[in-house]
């Protein structure tokens, strides 16, 4: 069976694809298996990107780096669910980040 891109999936598709991963995820990580655990958690923070929208995040906004406590994101700009900019404190190195990974500051 051929995989379907996160970005054609349906809002319930994604949500099972994601719940799915946490399982492997978790299961991985009970088998000490730490990069087949790494991996799964990407894609499933990849996938929930799907579930957010873009326009909601916006150029020369801050926001905190969920999973990274106390760091901090600029988006230069957004290019589909990817939010381009760097980490405030370090290089201007510029990276994308998933937009679900970036948490509004309150």
């Amino acid at each position: 069976m051929e995989e379907k891109r996160y970005s054609t999936m349906t809002e319930y598709e994604l949500k099972q694809e994601i719940a799915k991963l946490h399982e492997q995820a978790r299961k991985a990580e009970q088998m000490g298996m730490v990069s087949e655990f790494a991996v799964l958690e990407r894609k499933a923070i990849m996938a929930k990107s799907y579930l957010l929208n873009p326009t909601d995040f916006k150029k020369k906004e801050i926001y905190e780096i969920d999973g990274d406590p106390g760091k901090y994101f600029q988006i230069e700009y957004m290019n589909g669910v990817f939010a381009w900019g760097y980490r405030l404190g370090e290089s201007k190195e510029t990276e994308a980040l998933p937009i679900s990974m970036l948490k509004a500051l309150k």
